[in-house]
């Protein structure tokens, strides 16, 4: 009954129920009690002030009721302030500089102030903007490190600097020019010049020619004779004249008109010698470091920096023209010491209180010496594209470009520089970035003084003389006279374990080449192959080997070195692919201790936690830390940059014993090995495969040998397939002076020729017959490359060919590839029928003497003996000619037959019919037509209607006549002085080729120039005047692809696109690794990317117009688009280790594409912010933002 009427009845008001809410203390617990008056707290003055949660507070006043925020009030907001109206203020200007200056005048002796004199002042009104003067005032603060790419730069070393009272002397000269008196008759550089006037005028003045009595003896009504003509020298009286007859002296062939003096025989006056030239003033000045320093200490007391050890000769002598300011070229041996000058002008620097920069071709090169020199120095500073240390710095170490760009810029760290030290500065010679090497040298102010480190260049002296006439300063020249540790040089044809020991030395420490350790290792690999030849058949491959061949060849060579402790040891490997390869087919190979293993593993560990968890796991960081554990390491540009510094530094600690490399190791700093071992000695430059320079060579040999440790170093060649030949070898090993030297020796050794009597035609005979084969080689030439050409070497064609292995051979092509860049004709060739069956065992051939008959036909081979054939695969180069027989062959037979009977059990058996009838119907035009059948015309037969073709025929015909009247063929004598002539001729011009290689006229490229100059004149970067415009000022501001990236920005082709999608369409600009972008990009992508190669072909069409020899087709293929997805996946967030299964390109290329995309976007900045874009401006901020960051620019090791 209760419950019900508790359930009826309503329930009272909350403020109406007789309680009372108490605060019990002050935690803020609440009690309620029921008694009436019960008081509102136990505290008596309540509870302490607590602030209140700033979240909730925050959310209640701007989220839940945000109309009381004053952008919704616009009578608070909005303020105004009267400005009083100055019109005044239009009409101000700054004040100008003051003209003047007082000069105290002082007493000689006591320095007593005798007066003021007011002296003028130069250069009072110049700017960054106006002037290249140094005298012009700093800028602002922000800018003195970079400077800015509106400025000017500062007035290049070696040009002299234009003074005021220069530039006001010209501008009067040229304004007072007489145009009716005072123009020239006599042109820049000519010894006479030509007057136009009539001939019925006074006589010219001296120095002048009348251009109608010169031209008067031509004309066919004759003339009067009584005219004369004045001739004189410069500086002669116009009555000093000398009478002439034209018709008593037969006229003289000149070779230009300036040259061409009508004279008397009888009366004519001597013209006096010319001037000698002055002697050429020899800028690069060679310093003898044979001879010791005796008196160091006394020219320098007190050096400015000291060593814990002697410095050598050479160090000394480069530090003692640092202290006299002089600028030096060590070209000194690696490992030599070359470090210690470049420490010394840093300590010099620090103790003038100036500053150095020191530049080095790689980052990573430039991030390990900055650590070597704060450990030295301390005060060292490091500028890269994407890392800032230290910029204050006495000492900065940064990369070539960067140096260039402050120098562009105008950057006032230039106005306190004493020193630029160009480490391997070699790299001048590579093709893409050898430029900036040069721009940096041509640009470097005068009171900068230059210190040149390197250890391959060929020719020092040349190139020091080079820039000293750049500079016009003396480039003092120092290298060393041997190597610290010497090399010996090994060939290696071992594969197993019994081989383990086929290492033959090939030049020894003391530089002599021994033939005997190469006919030995030529021996042993002969013996080996014959030995294969008996087990599985004579066919051999022609490639180097799979991955089985060289693990058994790695695993061989490693066991024999560790046998004798020339470990570690560097594989230079010129693929990123067969170092992966080869590094992880020896799984079976471990070469640390217990102890080396744990100090990996804490090495590793501590360097790896830099990385995101995600980043630690990726497949490479995994698989390279199981290889180091083992002593083995990885380093090419797929590596990612964070691994190849953890196997730089575990190599440098001895840690690492066999290293996979490529060639860009050899420009490490401390590292180097026990032994070198190189897989080949060809690689492929990006064109073409090709052996090794000697430069090349020399810098990644250098490597072995460590100073102090080891008494040689060694360095050995694979040689896998066929022994090297000794000519490739020889060439490689010695460098180009050593190769001079012996041509010079070899001709002073030659007997002269004899050319008189019936012989004084001699030399001319061999050059027609050398031009004669150079004329058909280039038509031939020609001919490959047209089309008809390609279509008439069709199978069934009779060809002449002409290589090594075969003089005039007639030949049927039996097959050809379909590979067009490298195309193969395999074709069946007359041969003489082997007596032997050791080619070893054959004579000598006896150089052959070209008579008349065989240079103007062909004068095809013919077998002494019986006949017989071989099956050849000819490049394009060995068809000498193209006939018009073609014959009826199944060449699949013939091949077939032909490989079945190299095997050795079916050799005796006789070839088939259709071999047969091609070889009769060979033999049968051969001896049809001694001097060749009838060949396809280029110009009738092949339609060939280009110029050099048809002038080439014509020429080539001119030969053959002047050939065939040759006298000198039908003395007794000619064959033996012809072999005479021959070889001295091939020495000359081999002395000719390496002379140009090492003289500085192999760098002339003026044509290129002013090729490139009218591109950018056509394109609207510079003016009629070459000045240069506002899209030459925003190409400019960019490192690379100046004229891609200005077009697309003047084009707006970036504008509309979002940060992510811009920085992706970049990528195709940096991007190393070949391939085409995805089919999964997104629309907006696939039209940019269009747009780009569209902007491309249009700026390779202009080139080509301008003559650069360059196509459209090789300028727009220098984009690589493989890289579009995966950029643009990283800019959105993408993970790093997720990146992998968007693209097989390797992750050191992708870290590297991003990183240098990251630099193009800030460039492309400051280009937008130039041309007045902000928007574009800060879409690459953003984009920059976007990608910089995880793994891919984690901050380097050696600048922790």
């Amino acid at each position: 009954m209760m419950e019900t009427e508790r359930l009826v009845l309503p329930p009272p008001d909350p403020l109406d129920l007789p309680l009372r809410a108490v605060e019990v203390g002050c935690t803020g617990r609440w009690e309620l009690l029921n008694a009436p008056g019960a008081p509102e707290s136990t505290l008596p003055h309540g509870l302490p002030p607590c602030a209140p949660d700033l979240q909730q507070e925050a959310k209640q006043l701007f989220l839940s009721s945000p109309a009381w925020l004053p952008l919704h009030g616009v009578e608070h907001s909005a303020r105004k302030w009267q400005r009083k109206m100055n019109p005044w203020s239009l009409l101000s200007a700054l004040g100008a500089p003051v003209p003047s200056d007082l000069q105290a005048q002082r007493h000689p002796t006591t320095g007593q102030i005798l007066g003021y004199k007011e002296v003028l002042l130069e250069n009072t009104n110049l700017s960054a903007t106006t002037s290249l003067s140094l005298r012009r005032p700093p800028g602002p603060i922000s800018q003195s490190l970079w400077g800015n790419p509106t400025q000017y730069p500062f007035w290049p070393g070696g040009m002299d600097e234009p003074t005021i009272t220069d530039l006001s002397t010209r501008e009067e000269a040229e304004e007072e020019v007489d145009f009716e008196k005072d123009l020239l008759t006599v042109p820049p550089g000519f010894k006479k010049g030509v007057d136009f006037a009539p001939k019925d005028r006074p006589a010219p003045a001296p120095g002048l020619l009348s251009l109608s009595r010169l031209l008067e003896p031509l004309d066919l009504g004759g003339g009067d004779e009584d005219e004369t003509e004045a001739v004189g020298q410069p500086g002669s009286r116009r009555g000093d004249t000398v009478s002439a007859s034209p018709g008593s002296a037969p006229l003289v062939r000149a070779s230009s008109l300036e040259d061409l003096v009508l004279k008397e025989a009888s009366t004519a006056v001597s013209p006096p010698e010319p001037p000698k030239p002055p002697p050429q003033e020899q800028w690069a000045i060679p310093v003898d470091v044979t001879s010791p320093v005796g008196d160091f200490y006394r020219l320098i007391p007190q050096p400015a920096f000291q060593w814990p050890f002697e410095p050598d000769v050479f160090q000394k002598q480069a530090i003692l023209h640092l202290e006299r300011h002089d600028s030096v070229f060590v070209a000194a041996h690696t490992s030599a010491g070359k470090t210690v000058v470049a420490e010394y002008a840093i300590a010099l620097a620090q103790k003038h209180m100036t500053r150095t920069i020191y530049t080095s071709p790689i980052k990573a090169l430039s991030n390990q010496k900055f650590r070597d020199f704060r450990n030295t120095f301390g005060d060292v500073g490091l500028l890269t594209g994407d890392v800032q240390l230290h910029p204050e710095a006495s000492c900065l170490i940064m990369t070539t470009e960067i140096l260039r760009s402050m120098l562009y810029s105008g950057s006032d760290v230039i106005r306190d520089l004493e020193w630029v030290i160009f480490d391997e500065v070699h790299y001048i010679n590579d093709a893409e970035r050898g430029v900036v090497w040069e721009e940096v040298l041509i640009m470097l102010p005068d009171h900068v003084s230059i210190i040149l480190l390197s250890a391959t260049v060929p020719n020092a002296l040349e190139f020091a003389d080079w820039i000293g006439r750049l500079k016009r300063r003396h480039i003092y020249v120092i290298s060393t006279v041997a190597r610290p540790v010497p090399l010996e040089h090994y060939l290696f044809t071992g594969n197993s374990p019994k081989t383990q020991g086929e290492l033959f030395l090939l030049l020894d420490s003391r530089g002599a080449f021994h033939t005997k350790g190469y006919y030995a290792a030529v021996e042993a690999k002969k013996e080996r192959m014959s030995k294969h030849a008996q087990t599985f058949g004579a066919k051999q491959p022609t490639h180097q080997g799979g991955p089985a061949q060289d693990r058994g060849v790695y695993l061989c060579l490693l066991a024999s070195l560790r046998t004798r402790a020339q470990l570690p040891v560097v594989v230079f490997t010129f693929s990123r692919g067969r170092c992966d390869e080869q590094a992880s087919g020896l799984t079976s190979l471990d070469l640390t201790t217990s102890s080396e293993k744990s100090e990996i593993h804490l090495f590793l560990q501590r360097c790896l936690a830099r990385l995101r968890g995600s980043d630690r796991q990726l497949p490479q960081v995994l698989h390279m830390s199981e290889l180091l554990h083992r002593g083995l390491g990885v380093h090419h540009s797929g590596i990612l940059p964070i691994l190849k510094e953890i196997v730089e530094m575990l190599f440098s600690r001895g840690l690492v014993k066999v290293l996979f490399a490529t060639e860009t190791f050899a420009m490490g700093v401390n590292m180097p090995a026990r032994t070198v071992v190189f897989d080949s000695m060809r690689k492929h430059d990006g064109s073409t495969f090709r052996d090794l320079l000697p430069g090349e060579y020399v810098q990644m040999a250098g490597r072995a040998g460590r100073r102090g440790l080891d008494p040689t170093g060694t360095v050995i060649l694979l040689c896998k397939g066929r022994v090297p030949e000794m000519a490739d070898l020889h060439r490689m090993m010695m460098a180009h002076e050593q190769a001079l030297a012996e041509l010079t020796k070899r001709l002073g050794a030659l007997e002269e020729p004899d050319t008189t009597g019936q012989l004084v035609d001699l030399p001319e005979y061999y050059s027609w017959g050398e031009e004669l084969t150079e004329t058909r080689g280039l038509i031939q030439q020609r001919i490959i490359d047209s089309v008809n050409g390609l279509k008439s070497l069709s199978a069934g064609r009779v060809v002449v060919v002409k290589n090594q292995e075969h003089h005039n051979a007639l030949g049927v092509i039996l097959q050809v590839s379909s590979n067009s860049p490298s195309r193969v004709f395999t074709t069946l060739v007359l041969c003489d029928k082997p007596m032997s069956e050791d080619p070893q065992e054959k004579g000598p051939a006896s150089p052959d003497v070209p008579y008349p008959d065989d240079l103007v036909g062909f004068k095809l081979f013919l077998p002494e003996g019986p006949c017989d054939h071989t099956v050849a695969k000819l490049q394009p180069g060995d068809v000498a000619a193209i006939t018009t027989k073609v014959l009826r062959v199944n060449g699949e037979k013939i091949l077939e037959d032909f490989s079945k009977r190299q095997q050795p059990k079916f050799k005796k058996e006789p070839p088939l019919a259709a071999v047969t009838t091609a070889v009769q119907e060979l033999l049968r035009l051969a001896q049809a037509y001694p001097a060749g059948p009838p060949t396809l015309d280029p110009v009738n037969d092949l339609q060939l209607k280009d110029v050099s073709v048809v002038e080439g025929g014509l020429r080539a015909r001119k030969l053959e006549e002047l050939i065939r009247g040759a006298q000198c063929v039908h003395s007794p004598r000619f064959p033996a002085q012809y072999l005479k002539l021959r070889e001295r001729m091939q020495i000359q011009k081999e002395m000719e080729r390496l002379s140009f290689l090492l003289s500085d006229q192999s760098l002339l490229l003026l044509p290129e120039y002013h090729q490139r100059v009218e591109v950018l004149r056509t394109l609207g970067y510079v003016d009629e005047a070459g000045t240069v415009k506002l899209a030459g000022r925003v190409a400019c501001a960019m490192s690379s692809h100046e004229l891609l990236l200005t077009e697309l920005m003047f084009d707006n082709a970036l504008s509309a696109l979002r940060p992510e999608e811009i920085a992706a369409l970049l990528s195709g600009l940096v991007c190393q690794s070949s391939g085409d972008a995805g089919d999964q990009l997104p629309s907006t992508l696939k039209q940019g990317v269009e747009r780009v190669r569209a902007v491309a072909k249009r700026i390779g069409e202009v080139q080509v117009a301008c003559g650069l020899n360059q196509t459209v087709e090789e300028f727009v293929g220098e984009l690589n688009f493989g890289l579009v997805e995966v950029v643009y996946e990283w800019a959105r967030g993408m993970p790093f280790s997720e990146l992998a299964g968007l693209s097989g390109t390797p992750e050191g290329l992708v870290v590297r594409c991003i990183q240098r995309l990251a630099e193009m976007c800030r460039s492309l900045r400051g280009a937008a912010r130039l041309v007045g874009e902000p928007v574009l401006g800060a879409k690459m901020e953003t984009a920059a933002t976007l990608l910089r960051r995880d793994i891919v620019f984690a901050a380097s090791l050696y600048t922790q």
